[in-house]
């Protein structure tokens, strides 16, 4: 029997869909889904490393590296951002629950075979380099992304 498939596709680079989005991806996983999540424009910040990597690029990709949040750790929250009190706050509410932290969720999906994958597009257009995301990430097109998505029966835009 062929497994179930789920995608999600993470478009959005604010902390509370991205944790939203890698609680779906880990649950999936966990009922034995075969599961992409598909990372393209604001949602690649989520798996940009969090230290600066020296790459070749030219002023226009270096503005947009220094504006965007380096990592799961930087995000912002959707709504009641507050100046940056809104995440803190978030992280601790999640800390005093035992719920998982957006970093934790990542290695999560890493360990269950979640297929974490970079939209190569998006990639030319902010100016990112694959030496700039977290390990484990694949690069591809939308075509790669369509091909898991026609066989899913889960597909979602967050």
């Amino acid at each position: 029997m062929e497994k179930e498939q789920t995608t999600i596709v993470l478009f959005s680079g604010d902390l509370d869909k991205a944790i939203a989005a890698f609680i779906i991806a880990n649950g999936a996983a966990a009922y034995d889904h075969d599961v992409t999540i598909f990372f393209t424009f604001w949602g690649l910040n989520t798996m940009r490393k969090e230290e600066v990597v020296k790459t070749e690029k030219g002023l226009l990709e270096k503005m947009f590296g220094w504006m965007m949040p380096r990592g799961a750790n930087k995000l912002g929250l959707s709504n009641m951002n507050m100046m940056g009190m809104g995440p803190k706050m978030i992280k601790h509410v999640m800390k005093k629950h035992n719920a998982l932290s957006l970093p934790q969720l990542i290695e999560l999906a890493k360990e269950q075979g979640v297929k974490l994958v970079a939209c190569t597009m998006t990639m030319d257009l902010l100016g990112l380099k694959k030496e700039e995301l977290v390990d484990g990430m694949e690069l591809a097109g939308v075509a790669a992304y369509l091909g898991d998505a026609t066989k899913a029966k889960v597909n979602l835009f967050i």
